[in-house]
C-alpha cells in the first residue's frame, strides 16, 4: 500500500496552464477532483490547480467511509445520492477505488446512547436510510462476538467503503480523461478582481482567466477567504490513522464505539482510529473565533484536546502571514503538504483496543501511521455555498471530517452552484451567511 502523503517524486498531473478556462477549481482533495470531473463532464473548460499534490492531504488520510448514518438530517439526502456517485465511479475504475458495502455500525455503551441512536433514526427514516436498531444478540452477532460491555447498536448495512489514498487519484485521472487541466504543485496565490467580481486567479505560474472560481482547500480554505476579506470560523484539528498489516479477518463491518473506530480494507488489513479524538492547536483564528466554539466545548460532546501552538508555516500559525500580493511567495507555496504527523500515545492505545476486542487476530503489526488535518465548523456542517461579496466564487468547504464520503455529491453541486444552475438540494443549512447573519447556530449531531 503507498501512501502519497509527501511531496517527493516526478509529479503525477503536470503541463501547461491555460490561459483562460470556464472554471477553475482551488484544491485536489475528493471535493476539488468531483468538481472538475462533473464540469468537464459539462462541457465545461476546467482548470484543477493543487498547490502539493493530488489528494495528499486530509482527502487520503480519512477512514474511507461513504456512510449516510448519523449524518446532519439536511446531509442526508446528498449523502444517499453520493454513495449512488460512488458505486458508478467505482464501476468506471474496473472496482480500483475499493468501494464496497461493509455497513457501518454505532456501538453502544448505555441506553441513553442507544436512545440517541434512535432518536436520529426516528427522524432519518422518512429521507429512505436503511439504518436499524440492533439490540446486545444483534449486535454481537454482526461483530462475531467481541467480550465488549455494548448494550446495543446502530446500523446501516448499505453504508460503504473506499480506499482514499487510490479513489481520489483515480477520480483525478478521470477528471482528466474528460478534458480537465489538473496542474499539482500549482499554489493560487489568490482571486483577479474587477470591479468586485471574480475574473481569474493568479497563480504561482501565471494568471489563468476564467468567469467562476470554486475553493475547496480544506484546512487552508478559511485563510484565502480572509486575504479577500471573507472571514469565517473555520478551524482546523488533528486526527490519527492507523493501517495495520494483514490480519485475520475477523470482522467485515465499519465500527465505532466512544474510543475506538475500526473497518476491513481491501488488502486484508484494518483501518483503526481513536474515535472521536481530536487535538486543537492554537493559533490567531483559535483565538478570534473563540466565541462561536465555546458552547461547544462546553457541551463536553466532542473529545477535542487543546495543544500548544501551531508549527510554523501551518495555516493558523502565529507566523503565517495573513496578506501578501500575486507578486509574492503564498503560505501555500511554504507547505506544499501539510502533514502534521500522528499521535503515536494514540496509535499504541487503539493497537490494544482492537486486539483486546479480538485477540485472535495475533500480533498487529503496523503498516503505517499518519495524522491529518480535519477541517471543522462550530455546528459541524460545512459551508456550500457562493460567496456574496465576491461574486463568481464558491467555496466548499468545512467538512467536519465527513467529506470523503459525501465528496463526489458535493462536487456535483459546486458546479451547479458555480454555474447558475439549481443544485437539485436544498442548501440553506450550508449558507456562509449563517455565521454573521444573526442567526442562531445549530449544532449538527455528534454521530
Amino acid at each position: 500500500m503507498t501512501f502519497p502523503f509527501t511531496d517527493s517524486g516526478p509529479v503525477a498531473f503536470g503541463g501547461d496552464l491555460p490561459g483562460r478556462a470556464d472554471l477553475v477549481v482551488i484544491g485536489g482533495g475528493v471535493i476539488g477532483v468531483s468538481t472538475a470531473l462533473f464540469a468537464a463532464r459539462q462541457g465545461l473548460s476546467v482548470a484543477l490547480l493543487e498547490k502539493g499534490r493530488i489528494a495528499a492531504e486530509q482527502s487520503a488520510r480519512n477512514w474511507g467511509w461513504i456512510r449516510v448514518q448519523g449524518r446532519d438530517l439536511d446531509e442526508v439526502p446528498i449523502a444517499l445520492e453520493a454513495q449512488t456517485l460512488w458505486r458508478a465511479l467505482d464501476a468506471e475504475c474496473g472496482g480500483r477505488l475499493g468501494v464496497r458495502q461493509v455497513g457501518v455500525t454505532y456501538l453502544a455503551r448505555s441506553e441513553r446512547d442507544m436512545a440517541g441512536f434512535a432518536d436520529w433514526l426516528a427522524q432519518a427514516q422518512p429521507l429512505g436510510v436503511s439504518s436499524q436498531m440492533l439490540d446486545r444478540a444483534g449486535m454481537r452477532a454482526m461483530l462475531n462476538g467481541p467480550d465488549a460491555p455494548w448494550v446495543g447498536a446502530l446500523h446501516t448495512p448499505t453504508d460503504l467503503k473506499g480506499e482514499p489514498w487510490v479513489a481520489v487519484p483515480e477520480l483525478a485521472r478521470l477528471a482528466q480523461a474528460a478534458g480537465a487541466a489538473i496542474r499539482e504543485r500549482c499554489a493560487v496565490r489568490g482571486l483577479d478582481l474587477e470591479g468586485g467580481r471574480v475574473t481569474g486567479v493568479i497563480t504561482e505560474a501565471g494568471r489563468i482567466r476564467c468567469g467562476a472560481v470554486v475553493l475547496a482547500g480544506g484546512a487552508w480554505s478559511s485563510m484565502f477567504l480572509r486575504r479577500h476579506g471573507v472571514d469565517t470560523p473555520q478551524l482546523s484539528v488533528r486526527s490519527t490513522v492507523l493501517a495495520t498489516g494483514p490480519l485475520p479477518q475477523v470482522v467485515a463491518t465499519a465500527a465505532v464505539d466512544d474510543k475506538l473506530a475500526f473497518r476491513p480494507r481491501a488488502d486484508g488489513g484494518y483501518m483503526l482510529a481513536p474515535a472521536a479524538y481530536a487535538e486543537l492547536y492554537l493559533g490567531p483564528d483559535v483565538l478570534r473565533h473563540l466565541k462561536y466554539y465555546l458552547p461547544l466545548a462546553l457541551s463536553g460532546a466532542f473529545d477535542t484536546h487543546l495543544r500548544g501552538p501551531q508549527p510554523a508555516g501551518w495555516p493558523d500559525a502565529f507566523s503565517t502571514p495573513r496578506r501578501w500580493s500575486g507578486a509574492e511567495v503564498s503560505p501555500f507555496e511554504r507547505m506544499r503538504i501539510l502533514d502534521p504527523g500522528p499521535n503515536m500515545a494514540k496509535v499504541s492505545e487503539i493497537t490494544r483496543r482492537f486486539h483486546g476486542l479480538y485477540p485472535q487476530v495475533g500480533r498487529i503489526a503496523r503498516q503505517a501511521a499518519w495524522g491529518g488535518m480535519i477541517d471543522v465548523l462550530p455546528d459541524v456542517v460545512p459551508v456550500v455555498d457562493r460567496v456574496p461579496q465576491l461574486p463568481g466564487l464558491t467555496v466548499v468547504t468545512g467538512m467536519c471530517g465527513h467529506g470523503f464520503g459525501i465528496g463526489p455529491a458535493f462536487g456535483r453541486i459546486a458546479v451547479d452552484l458555480a454555474t447558475g444552475a439549481d443544485p437539485g438540494h436544498d442548501l440553506t443549512r450550508f449558507r456562509i451567511g449563517r455565521f454573521s447573519d444573526g442567526s442562531k447556530l445549530r449544532r449538527g449531531p455528534n454521530l
